[in-house]
């Protein structure tokens, strides 16, 4: 179940020539592949690409009626390893997964695809998270696509520049038997515009036509000799062709005037902020109507040297402006001008920060001072200052009174409790080492479990606690992994390793019945029933199939008793090998966005419905709050009491509680006050209920107002 269903807007990708098109990036990147034939597309979600998968999804209906073959691939390998189709066969294929970390795990099946090269297009659509959104390592895509002789393209971030890149892309990688990539950050992902469209075509050759013709030819396998001579083939016949291709076509765009004192060099996705940064300093209007000559790189890889030295050759200075660090472009195009031996001034760097996000205020502080340095007389003597930044507003408190809010578990999260027991654990048998994984259970790493040591990738967090595997230790290795990650990478790196290398350690599979970070899409051991995907494959059998003996499932997190005991039982018990806990309950996002609708549903019918809701006696509570120091939840706070006598604020729920009931799970395993309780909700209750009610109301008014009549009265006396 993912979170976000484009069932309404994949009717869109049915508009045919001459229509107009509305919609976000991801739908355009969609509803161009089917103008392009595509004949199948795979790929792994990942922030900010994953709804362009969960679109795919959505679209299955509309696919299969244009013959496409679509599936959502096991991971970023799996995806890339699916080209494989285009290598003999005049099929277009194209994959997309979240970059770098999705490069990273490619990396092998990207070799060995552009050493073979393709004879169908094959292109790479990678979700480039860099920056200060990003919830990863800040690495680049441009560094893999120079590694491995693939071409890289950076599209403007507009509907009708993404579209024309995707065409180009197929036709690029035709006509140079070569895999195109194609990078959209986060705003071309999600830019809404519109752009005309054109009718979709069917595939050619459908991946079924293939199997019923198949072909081969040894020159494309990757194996001496013939591996020898494709880094051969890459210089001498792919990379010319490439050039040709990107110049004739004139992927890359010049704007404004064609010849001018200084120039911009800028990545397509950089455009719209190069642009922005030229308005405010005065020189260009919001069309893009700029003063300054701008050469757009489309394609950043491979660069065209004749198209950049023309560029410069009338100019005193060139700004690049390339996000991110290493500086592969400008330091390709300092050669370029050096062995030309142009005198045109090339900056970059000095001007730009090395790393890190190009934000609005950067863009104009760096275009800015450079445009004042090399023709400050373009400028109006109001821009001709430096930039003059608002004096920051004293705020000396802020940071008491607003503190800092770090990543952490949704309210109701099932992963909460299982940290807590660990906590639990480690008070009663001491520290241990911890090692984590990519996922939403990375969040204990943060206050107020602090646990984890170590994250090394996705389904990786066993291997990463492979080496504390000592004899002579008096303490076992704690290791965590996601159902997704567990998927994904964990089974045979992870709990193969494990097995095949007798570790002792402890590991914890924390299942939430989805790839619950990326989005919630389903996965093989997923509960629900899925019309096109095979689901409802236990971890434990999978485990079992591994080679390990020592497996425990429990069912339901939210028992911290259970959960502690099971662990410490893995942390004692005299049996060697790998112990595996395999920890399921459901994401309470997922669990919430299918039941508040039906919930509701019920509602409105008049059915009766019972919602739960958890609540502190004020009376009871004496403001410990180690409750929320082994729990953490949102919704579980503080209250200032009026009472004079009680000093310190006592613990309270919000009205955010999903009523999970972990708080006082949590309470009753840590043996710490009963002073939480459990009130239910009743939505049209029936008649007795409601007689109940009342009754229940008399009598506890008679109580209270009995209770007021003995109560001393100092006034009186």
């Amino acid at each position: 179940m993912a979170e976000r269903s484009f069932a309404k807007e994949v009717e869109k990708l049915r508009l045919g020539e001459g229509e107009e098109f509305r919609g976000e990036g991801i739908l355009a990147i969609t509803k161009a592949l089917l103008e392009c034939g595509v004949g199948y597309v795979g790929g792994y979600q990942g922030a900010p690409i994953s709804h362009l998968m969960d679109v795919l999804s959505d679209a299955q209906d509309i696919l299969e009626e244009l013959g496409v073959h679509f599936e959502a691939s096991a991971s970023e390998a799996t995806a890339t390893a699916m080209l494989a189709a285009s290598v003999h066969y005049p099929i277009r294929g194209a994959v997309t997964f979240k970059s770098t970390v999705g490069t990273n795990v490619a990396s092998d099946a990207l070799a060995n695809l552009a050493s073979g090269g393709v004879t169908g297009g094959a292109l790479i659509i990678v979700g480039e998270d860099y920056g200060e959104g990003s919830s990863i390592m800040q690495e680049r895509s441009h560094a893999f696509a120079m590694k491995s002789q693939v071409w890289l393209l950076d599209p403007r971030p507009n509907l009708p520049s993404i579209v024309k890149a995707v065409r180009e892309g197929f036709e690029l990688s035709e006509a140079s038997n070569t895999p195109v990539m194609m990078e959209v950050r986060i705003r071309c992902c999600h830019v809404h515009g519109s752009f005309i469209a054109r009718d979709n075509q069917r595939p050619p050759m459908t991946v079924a036509d293939a199997l019923e013709n198949p072909r081969r030819d040894t020159q494309r396998i990757v194996l001496p000799p013939a591996s020898f001579l494709h880094e051969k083939e890459k210089i001498e016949r792919r990379w010319p062709a490439a050039v040709d291709f990107i110049r004739s076509r004139k992927i890359n765009e010049f704007f404004g005037p064609e010849r001018g004192k200084i120039g911009i060099v800028c990545q397509g996705g950089m455009y719209n902020g190069v642009v922005r940064a030229l308005q405010r300093l005065g020189l260009s209007d919001i069309y893009g109507e700029t003063q300054v000559p701008i050469y757009v790189l489309n394609a950043v890889y491979p660069l065209i040297d004749d198209e950049f030295l023309d560029f410069c050759s009338d100019k005193d200075a060139v700004l690049v402006v390339e996000e991110g660090q290493p500086n592969y472009i400008e330091q390709a195009f300092g050669s370029m001008l050096y062995k030309a031996g142009a005198t045109a001034r090339l900056a970059g760097k000095d001007y730009l920060p090395m790393a890190g996000e190009y934000t609005g205020q950067v863009m104009l502080d760096g275009i800015g001072a450079f445009v004042r340095d090399f023709a400050p007389d373009i400028l109006s003597d109001r821009h001709r200052a430096p930039n003059q930044n608002a004096e920051p507003v004293a705020a000396p408190e802020l940071a008491q009174t607003v503190p800092g809010r770090p990543p952490g578990f949704c309210t109701g999260c099932p992963e909460r409790p299982i940290f807590a027991a660990t906590k639990l654990v480690e008070q009663e048998l001491g520290p241990h080492h911890i090692a984590s994984d990519i996922g939403c259970h990375l969040f204990s790493i943060m206050p107020p479990f602090e646990l984890g040591a170590t994250t090394m990738g996705y389904g990786l967090g066993p291997a990463s606690a492979s080496a504390f595997n000592a004899p002579d230790a008096k303490r076992r290795s704690i290791s965590f992994v996601g159902d997704g990650g567990f998927w994904h990478n964990g089974l045979t790196s992870s709990i193969g390793n494990a097995v095949f290398n007798q570790n002792d350690g402890v590991i914890v599979i924390v299942d939430n019945y989805y790839a619950a970070a990326t989005g919630g899409q389903d996965i093989l051991s997923s509960r629900a029933d899925n019309k096109s995907k095979s689901t409802k494959h236990p971890i434990t059998e999978a485990v079992k199939g591994m080679g390990v003996k020592w497996v425990r499932q429990i069912d339901r997190t939210y028992d911290v008793g259970k959960m502690r005991a099971t662990l410490k039982e893995a942390l004692t018990t005299l049996e060697k090998g790998p112990k595996v806990i395999v920890a399921s309950s459901e994401c309470m996002l997922n669990r919430q966005r299918r039941e508040r609708p039906l919930m509701q549903k019920a509602i409105k019918s008049g059915e009766r419905v019972v919602k739960p809701r958890f609540g502190v006696d004020e009376d009871v509570c004496t403001g410990d709050h180690a409750c929320m120091r082994l729990s953490g939840c949102p919704s579980l706070s503080v209250k200032s009491l009026d009472d004079p006598l009680r000093d310190d604020p006592v613990a309270h729920i919000d009205h955010t509680c999903v009523g999970c009931g972990n708080c006082g799970e949590v309470a009753e395993a840590a043996v710490l006050c009963p002073s939480f309780y459990r009130a239910d909700t009743i939505h049209n209750p029936t008649g007795l209920e409601r007689f109940l009610d009342r009754l229940r109301r008399r009598l506890i008014g008679w109580l209270q107002a009995r209770r007021e009549r003995q109560r001393l009265n100092f006034a009186e006396a």
